[in-house]
């Protein structure tokens, strides 16, 4: 079986192939460089370097959120235009899960973090050496969040290339109970996506979206608008 992973829900763009348990290749790229442009071309490219074409594809692995709502749109449509196009599996796994996956063994919880401006964060809580989920993956207040977290009086691990952001609120809330994961470990990994896809069921091509954790800002511009009137 070869699997195609398939990250492009923040600004790092992770892809990567595996032939059964066997790592073919895999790229990470963290240049704030516009998915749209260089994502496609980008896993053209690696196929060519392991000289793999698509009708050697056997499953596509996704991260589907949350994250940038561009990004992880733009994943999502290759991925799905892929399966879709070889009519192969395609396996949808959450973009937190992935970067928890960086601290696998960490013998605590694992926080993963995306920065979603205004203090917030697309987050979860996930257990070392399992990845079971604790806390469910959410859109948070991050101090919020922490406090649930220090509750539970277990070490944690930090992970995300936005944990930089947050370092200072974080120790503040968590103390010595807060480590944080060395610089080449908070990059997300596609062969981690597609390890972890291997236990995910195949998601139905149509109908699969993305998990974005919070409304957009139309649809919050559209409530409020409808607060107070009278139905």
């Amino acid at each position: 079986m070869i699997y195609l992973g398939i990250d492009t829900s923040n600004s790092p763009l992770a892809i990567a192939l595996m032939s059964d348990d066997t790592v073919l290749i895999e790229e990470t790229t963290n240049l704030k460089i516009n998915h749209s442009l260089t994502a496609m071309p980008a896993i053209e490219e690696m196929m060519k370097k392991a000289k793999i074409t698509p009708k050697d594809l056997t499953h596509i692995a996704v991260a589907e959120g949350p994250g940038s709502y561009t990004g992880v749109r733009i994943g999502l449509t290759i991925a799905k235009t892929l399966a879709w196009s070889l009519k192969i599996p395609l396996h949808l796994v959450s973009s937190l899960k992935v970067l928890a996956a960086n601290g696998q063994h960490f013998d605590g919880l694992i926080c993963p973090i995306m920065d979603a401006r205004r203090g917030t964060v697309f987050t979860g809580l996930y257990a070392g050496h399992s990845l079971e989920s604790v806390i469910e993956d959410q859109h948070s207040d991050l101090k919020e969040f922490l406090e649930k977290v220090k509750t539970l009086n277990k070490p944690v691990l930090f992970t995300g290339i936005d944990i930089a952001v947050h370092e200072g609120a974080i120790r503040e809330a968590m103390g010595d109970l807060a480590l944080f994961s060395a610089p080449q470990n908070r990059l997300p990994r596609a062969v981690n996506l597609i390890m972890l896809a291997k236990d995910v069921a195949a998601a139905d091509v149509h109908h699969a979206v993305p998990e974005y954790q919070r409304i957009t800002e139309a649809e919050a511009n559209y409530i409020k608008s409808q607060e107070g009137q009278v139905l």
